[in-house]
């Protein structure tokens, strides 16, 4: 399967990555404030790869003006039911279907590996204003948690090394496949003469089991594996949890690595 067919299987469980897929913390938008030089609050943005609107949400309640970029029929209607009032086109990061010298702040929230650089990062550069910025980001699994380092470990055995998403946490066998405990990973093959610079945010979230699973099921791998192996994997992953949270919430601990550019 290609990356862009397996980008495309989220079209196949849109609802479910709404309701069940982490978001971002606050502090992610104040290190994109302070790593561009500007507030987000006026400003124009794109997020590109918007899916169902996880960031895009936090965008426009920090005051920035958002229009979507989204390729998926699926994630589309999804993204429509929950923020009607933002604008959304269909398009993708290879072809963005904006006006040049548009755009003060273009983001990636989980979708910059399903670009091709070759044609994403001159569409950036046409795309933004002088001065604009570009702001990449992924949400991963802190895999230095040990029980998180366990359920990684099965991941990637269920899966291969090679990085399977739910390896690391974020979307994407995209050659993402560096160890899931360097926090340099994300930031490897992105394009030098971007100039980009980098931070970490680290967070947590406090969910029920079922909510956990639900969100790993919401992978591209496993939308990709079957049902049946995926319930077999689920129903294991259960039993395991429940001996690490008797309670049965699940402490998500995650790190958002995010680079930003300025053109």
């Amino acid at each position: 399967m290609t990356i862009t067919a397996q980008a495309r299987s989220f079209d196949t469980a849109a609802a479910g990555y709404a309701a069940n897929r982490p978001s971002y913390p606050s502090e992610l938008l104040d290190a994109v404030e302070e790593l561009t030089g500007f507030p987000l609050k006026g400003a124009r943005v794109a997020d590109v790869g918007a899916g169902t609107g996880l960031a895009t949400t936090l965008l426009r309640d920090r005051g920035a003006r958002v229009i979507a970029v989204e390729p998926g029929p699926g994630m589309a209607a999804q993204f429509r039911l929950g923020l009607p009032e933002v604008p959304l086109v269909m398009g993708d990061g290879n072809n963005l279907p904006l006006a040049s010298a548009s755009i003060d702040v273009i983001t990636y929230a989980q979708a910059w590996h399903w670009t091709d650089q070759r044609e994403s990062v001159p569409e950036v550069l046409r795309v933004l204003r002088p001065g604009g910025a570009l702001a990449l980001w992924w949400n991963d699994s802190d895999s230095t948690v040990p029980w998180i380092a366990d359920q990684d470990a099965r991941l990637r055995r269920l899966f291969g090394a090679d990085g399977a998403d739910g390896a690391d946490g974020a979307d994407g066998a995209d050659g993402a496949d560096e160890s899931p405990h360097d926090p340099t990973a994300r930031f490897r093959g992105l394009p030098p003469k971007l100039g980009f610079v980098h931070r970490h945010v680290p967070w947590t979230r406090s969910v029920p089991l079922g909510m956990h699973l639900a969100n790993l099921a919401s992978y591209s791998d496993f939308l990709v594996l079957g049902k049946e192996a995926t319930n077999t994997f689920m129903a294991r992953e259960r039993d395991l949890l429940t001996e690490v949270f008797p309670n049965r919430m699940v402490e998500e601990r995650y790190v958002v690595s995010l680079a930003v550019a300025t053109r």
